[in-house]
């Protein structure tokens, strides 16, 4: 279904903008319009999914959706990475079947630790790490080693075998979960892929074609059984979604969804955007819309970072200007800013939303 009237870079980008920085609401609102909210454990100076969620949730203050999670209708789950989903998209997401099984003794180990916890309830970790202390360590995903019980807790929980129940200082407390059983057939399959792959856009739209499918790709994390599905659904993306073509890319976003309205307009201040928030993450469509390569240089080596530990981008209006690197000394939040342009805007009316956004950083970190 191809748009009678062809956008410009310029419209797709307000639209975008417009489209994901909606008015704040309500927590379970923000999320389940979102449909997705990725996580990080880093803190500069809050976690992404804070960060991500403050600027879409009224009165939105750093760590709140840890302290509500247990009475949120929300998931700690995958889907393109690891985050938070609205519990009903469990149902497409399990059961989850990983692409590489697990051998006969690890797969006993974790029998043994998931009968333990489904014996005891809601578990820390730590109640576990004597019990199977003989179990011994593995690599961690991101160097390291982690004790082996550790790690077959994160593969039960990927498995839906486990769920976070609530988090204790940061430390997941898992418990036992059994999900109902889905309809396995060719065509129930094809409606779930379908129904990913709408989740997917409606929350990254508007999307290239190659950032869709590279996020199509990544699906294969979230739902790993569901590869081959997921692939053809986005073979017929043409036929299910609002398209053009621009500069001699496609380009493609939700049928009921019209960019060129009128409607569509920046909202106002500056922002402190994270590294993975939705009209930052595919980093593609950054450079198309604002003629930059932003860089996530967390895992750089010093010496060689241009930007910074946890840059984050500068929103200002439609124009993003740079970035900005956050830290708390002493109880007071402290900035450094970086400028495409080289310089800081001149003139009353940058200094006067730089200052609001700082207050209102400071207000969400509660310091």
């Amino acid at each position: 279904m191809p748009s009678s009237v062809l956008p410009s870079l310029e419209a797709l980008r307000r639209y975008a903008i417009a489209r994901t920085l909606f008015k704040p609401t309500s927590l379970p609102r923000a999320i389940a319009r979102l449909g997705f909210v990725q996580a990080d454990p880093m803190r500069a100076p809050a976690r992404a999914q804070d960060l991500i969620l403050m600027h879409r949730v009224k009165g939105y203050r750093a760590g709140e959706l840890e302290r509500r999670y247990p009475r949120l209708a929300v998931e700690e789950d995958c889907l393109v990475n690891y985050g938070f989903v609205p519990r009903a998209s469990l149902a497409l997401l399990h059961p989850r079947q990983p692409r590489k099984p697990w051998d006969a003794k690890t797969t006993a180990q974790a029998q043994q630790l998931l009968a333990v916890v489904r014996e005891r309830g809601p578990t820390h970790p730590k109640q576990l790490l004597e019990a199977f202390a003989h179990h011994g360590r593995m690599p961690g995903y991101w160097g390291g080693t982690l004790n082996v019980s550790t790690q077959l807790l994160d593969g039960l929980h990927y498995r839906g075998l486990l769920r976070v129940k609530r988090r204790d200082k940061g430390t997941r407390v898992y418990e036992a979960i059994q999900h109902p059983e889905v309809d396995d057939s060719p065509a129930a399959r094809r409606v779930r892929a379908e129904a990913l792959l709408d989740q997917v856009l409606a929350l990254y739209a508007p999307l290239p074609a190659a950032s869709f499918g590279y996020l199509t790709s990544l699906l294969g994390y979230g739902a790993p059984h569901l590869r081959a599905e997921t692939r053809a659904a986005f073979k017929t993306a043409k036929q299910r979604y609002a398209h053009a073509s621009l500069e001699g890319e496609t380009w493609f976003w939700p049928a009921d969804e019209k960019p060129l309205s009128r409607r569509h307009q920046a909202p106002p201040g500056l922002r402190f955007l994270a590294p993975f928030d939705p009209l930052v993450w595919d980093r593609r469509r950054f450079e198309r819309f604002w003629g930059w390569t932003y860089k996530f240089e967390a895992y750089t080596p010093a010496a060689q970072r241009s930007m910074g530990h946890y840059a984050l981008p500068l929103l200002w209006g439609e124009a993003m200007i740079g970035w900005a690197n956050l830290r708390v000394e002493q109880g007071r939040l402290r900035h450094e800013l970086g400028f495409v342009s080289g310089r800081r805007p001149a003139g009353a009316a940058f200094r006067l939303a730089l200052d609001e956004a700082l207050a209102g950083m400071s207000e969400f970190l509660e310091l």
